[in-house]
């Protein structure tokens, strides 16, 4: 059996069994096996790629993202088996409702695996609607009115997303099926990209448009954001922990599968403009809205929003140097907002509360959770040496020798969101704190891994992760 099948067959059996075990603690420990499993096989490409078919492909584009997925989906699950735990002990969530979260988390894993290694344009279609179904239902795991509105508007406002994606799908077959026939090959994208540049580059124009506004739906672009900051607030922090560090990848990998075939049509429109206007309009609107969020959660949301802004802005800008930065960027942000996120979780659990004007002090407080708090927003503000700095730094100064005005658009809104994000550290981790139970260190591991490797890729980066960047760099276009 070759990895690729191993990758996904362990998260989809895991979720079978996951949905019939009774014991919520057997489910933790089983859950956080399954995931690193998962983990474990998707290393394995690296060493042994295995073979392309009609309908799934490791190539050099998706093999580092699985990988990556896979271990921000075992960090998380760390953090969910100690999460959940708590949520149970203080009577939030009833223990009958853990055997549904844990299927849905492997679940989850599966549709998001199977969307950055399918081959065929439909099974990848059919991949993020799996995603967004899964989450739908665990945002909603609460069930108190709020989870479940937002529940609601996720699934409303993505499904009408994902509909119009489904329709540049249908698109992208019509411009393909007069060249490559009826069938899987005019579905399957190893065989697209060699002939794109024969197919008709109006219905291609078309089915991009229709592609960036679905699937940028799924990645929170303004003005399709309006989903994202409910979901976070309102369902499990593990689950706004994967949104954040995974899924929002997941759908904009998506989109730059669709970037690389119109690239190949030398008559197609330039994407480019698309994305980063919808880039640059994300980053400007999430740092001014940051500064009027009263929920710490849903203050994070948005810093996520901010934050796809500027790797869509990256990719848009293109070129070997903006799109190396778009991918350090996608790397540093899943991997430092996922341990925001965990922190955060922590936070709202020892304080009893979501509202920052509620929590106050954690250095003093919570010394350990504290300063864990400001190093990830320190390293998600962009302060050197953390990576975010880097990906950031190389995004502007590209864009100032191409673009010098749209470098300044992109510097000012990096200068308001930095400013909000300081602001709202200095209240939260400063000052007088009141008490609380202490979270623990063992918990709070999976944070401090995540920040060490964020620091490092600071300081240097691994020969062949630089390789790689700069080749699907220029595989992008």
């Amino acid at each position: 059996m070759s990895a690729i099948n191993v990758i996904l067959l362990v998260p989809a059996i895991s979720a079978l069994i996951l949905a019939l075990l009774p014991s919520y603690k057997l489910a933790a420990h089983l859950n956080v096996l399954s995931a690193a499993l998962t983990l474990a096989a998707s290393i394995v490409p690296f060493f042994d790629r295995p073979p392309t078919t009609a309908l799934l492909l490791i190539d050099d584009f998706n093999i580092y993202l699985v990988a990556l997925t896979a271990f921000v989906g075992f960090t998380t699950s760390l953090f969910s088996a100690h999460y959940v735990l708590h949520e149970v002990a203080i009577g939030r969530l009833p223990p009958r409702f853990l055997r549904f979260y844990h299927a849905m988390y492997q679940g989850f894993m599966f549709t998001m695996l199977l969307a950055l290694t399918a081959n065929n344009l439909g099974v990848m279609w059919v991949a993020i609607e799996g995603a967004t179904l899964t989450t739908v239902l665990m945002v909603g795991l609460y069930r108190t009115h709020e989870a479940i509105e937002a529940a609601w508007k996720y699934f409303i406002l993505c499904g009408v997303g994902i509909a119009l994606a489904l329709f540049g799908t249908t698109l992208m077959y019509l411009a393909a099926q007069p060249v490559m026939g009826e069938g899987l090959a005019a579905m399957t994208w190893s065989e697209l990209l060699p002939r794109v540049g024969e197919f008709s580059p109006a219905i291609l124009n078309l089915a991009f448009v229709f592609l960036l506004v679905g699937y940028g739906t799924k990645v929170g672009l303004a003005p399709l954001h309006a989903w994202l900051p409910d979901a976070h607030a309102e369902g499990p922090t593990p689950i706004s922990a994967v949104l954040s560090g995974l899924l929002l990848n997941v759908a904009l990998y998506v989109v730059l599968r669709f970037k690389m075939l119109l690239a190949g049509n030398a008559l197609a429109v330039a994407p480019g403009p698309l994305m980063v206007t919808m880039g640059l309009a994300s980053l400007l609107l999430a740092s001014v809205m940051l500064y009027r969020r009263r929920d710490i959660k849903r203050f994070f949301a948005y810093s996520s929003i901010e934050h796809m802004g500027i790797i869509t802005f990256a990719f848009g800008m293109g070129g070997a140097l903006a799109n190396f930065a778009g991918l350090l960027h996608m790397t540093m942000h899943s991997l430092t907002k996922s341990a925001i996120f965990f922190a955060v979780g922590h936070i709202a659990q020892v304080k009893g509360t979501q509202r920052i004007a509620d929590i106050r002090g954690l250095t003093t407080s919570q010394p350990l959770l504290g300063w864990a708090l400001v190093i990830g927003v320190l390293a998600i503000a962009g302060m050197p040496p953390f990576g975010v700095f880097m990906s950031e730094f190389l995004v502007l100064t590209t864009t100032f020798a191409r673009q010098p005005l749209l470098a300044l658009l992109l510097l000012l809104g990096l200068l308001i969101g930095f400013g909000a994000l300081i602001w709202r550290l200095q209240g939260l981790a400063f000052g007088q704190g009141e008490g609380g139970e202490k979270a623990s260190s063992v918990a709070l591991l999976p944070l401090f891994v995540h920040f060490a490797m964020v620091l490092a890729a600071g300081l240097y980066i691994p020969g062949p992760l630089v390789l790689w960047f700069q080749n699907v760099a220029r595989l992008l276009g």
